[in-house]
């Protein structure tokens, strides 16, 4: 039985993502509807979390580092 073709891929959210991100706008969510349809959601995220869970290895890098890192996220 063959899959049925997906409505987006990976690489569409992440240009999406990529693209917000150069313009200058922080993302609260990235939210991708059944039908495929992929919406960024601007705003500082929910109750000062950060976008994607903290490591204790972030304190090694240097903030230059850090800013390149979160910034290819």
């Amino acid at each position: 039985m063959a899959r049925t073709p997906s409505k987006f891929r990976q690489g569409d959210v992440a240009r999406a993502v990529k693209a917000v991100v150069a313009a200058g706008v922080e993302i609260r969510e990235v939210v991708v509807d059944t039908d495929g349809k992929i919406r960024v959601i601007a705003g500082k995220p929910a109750n000062g979390a950060a976008p994607w869970p903290q490591n204790e290895w972030d304190s090694v890098y240097e903030p230059d580092q850090a800013a390149i890192r979160a910034s290819v996220r």
